[in-house]
């Protein structure tokens, strides 16, 4: 595969749709301390059943933010909000494992173990408390869900990451495209096949070796 050149410059902002406007307000704003830097107020855009909106958005630091639409006169029912975990929008039946609910979650990051405790201290005298507190192989993050549901991380790096890692993480994808293209993928194969591109690939890293 030919690599492409790398144009872009991070997140612009990502978006959401809220039903509590006024408690996303009170979560982002004040109990995180993350301003409100824009707002689209939209009458009428769209299809004729299009409802009127306002679209908000929070800074969240390097110049990205999050972004949260409130659609006037629509209920989490027409938002299709049913089911029994889940967010405001996207919502899963009790028997699908609360790992698969959570992996649709933000993670912001910060400088520092102060700063994140610092986001600790602010979320737990809230009414959105931290959930968990982990430390993951690189990194330390703290969890909560906000007022949508949203299952919403805060995250620190504990070391730096090494141009090693980021060779392994493109072995790993690369092992895994082959195998979920085969009958019946599991993990064991996927290590298998990484050994394989490891073996196959150990001479060129030679070469270009300082």
């Amino acid at each position: 595969m030919t690599e492409q050149d790398h144009r872009v410059r991070g997140v612009d902002h990502v978006a959401f749709p809220t039903f509590d406007p006024a408690a996303t307000v009170r979560f982002y704003r004040d109990v995180l301390g993350f301003p409100v830097v824009h707002s689209i107020c939209a009458a009428g855009w769209g299809p004729e059943d299009h409802p009127d909106f306002i679209h908000f958005f929070f800074d969240i630091g390097n110049d990205d933010r999050i972004a949260f639409f409130y659609y006037f006169g629509t209920t989490p029912e027409v938002g299709g909000a049913s089911g029994e975990k889940g967010d405001v929008y996207a919502r899963f039946g009790g028997e699908v494992p609360e790992y698969f609910v959570r992996s649709r979650h933000l993670a912001i990051h910060v400088d520092n173990e102060e700063d994140l405790l610092e986001y600790r201290r602010r979320l737990d005298a809230s009414d959105w408390p931290v959930e968990m507190q982990i430390q993951h192989e690189t990194i330390e993050s703290i969890y909560t869900h906000d007022p949508n549901g949203y299952f919403f991380e805060i995250t620190r790096a504990m070391r730096p990451v090494t141009p090693q890692e980021d060779l392994d993480a493109n072995l790993t994808i690369d092992a895994l495209l082959d195998v979920v293209a085969e009958p019946e993928p599991s993990f064991g194969k996927l290590l298998a096949r990484k050994a394989e591109l490891i073996v196959e690939r150990a001479a060129d890293w030679e070469q270009v070796a300082p």
